[in-house]
């Protein structure tokens, strides 16, 4: 039972912390300056990798979705994938290559499966071409 209340305060730990570094990556590279010697400075949004997969795979529109709610959501589901096969692998008495082995499997496997369920989500929000 204290292993049980390790693990779950560890993947609360690693949950947050995830959380917060995602997000703050996807922000730092949402919007770039560019700068031209004539013109005034312009600001281009940079594709983020997961929202052009579910733009791509949903057929969304790019202008009826609402990034920054995509933004949260993403850092949440990745948080949540990463915490939870982190708890399910330190819960887990095999040796190391086993459970390697079932991290990576399980990983793949969320990453499909939440991404999924995320980009139905949105087409049912309306945000669909």
């Amino acid at each position: 039972m204290d292993n049980l209340k390790v693990t779950l305060i560890l993947g609360v730990i690693v949950f947050i912390v995830v959380f917060l570094v995602d997000y703050f990556l996807i922000l730092k590279r949402k919007v770039k300056k560019i700068t031209k010697p004539k013109e005034k400075e312009k600001f281009k949004i940079i594709s983020i990798m997961e929202i052009e997969y579910l733009i791509n795979k949903f057929a969304l529109d790019k202008k009826k979705l609402n990034i920054n709610y995509c933004i949260v959501c993403i850092a949440l589901l990745n948080a949540l994938i990463i915490s939870f096969v982190s708890s399910i692998i330190m819960l887990i008495p095999w040796a190391l290559p086993w459970q390697l082995l079932v991290g990576f499997t399980l990983l793949f496997i969320l990453i499909y499966a939440i991404y999924e369920l995320f980009g139905r989500h949105l087409v049912k929000k309306g945000w669909r071409k």
